[in-house]
């Protein structure tokens, strides 16, 4: 497990210093709306919110749908 993880620490850093070296090189990309970020925090919060309901309908309901 120690290893996945620093084996995704390294890579998640190699592409974060790409990322860093493409914006030094080209300024004019990798700007990024707030409207943008605004959209992608209430997809991300829709889907967990979605995700946590039907964990808890699942939760509760888990004996009677054994049956199935």
């Amino acid at each position: 497990m120690r290893y996945l993880a620093a084996k995704t620490a390294v890579t998640l850093t190699a592409v974060w210093g790409k990322g860093l070296a493409e914006a030094k090189r080209r300024p004019d990309r990798g700007d990024i709306s707030i409207t943008t970020v605004i959209i992608w925090v209430a997809a991300i919060g829709g889907a967990i919110a979605i995700a946590g309901t039907i964990a808890a309908v699942v939760a509760k309901y888990n004996g009677k749908l054994s049956g199935i």
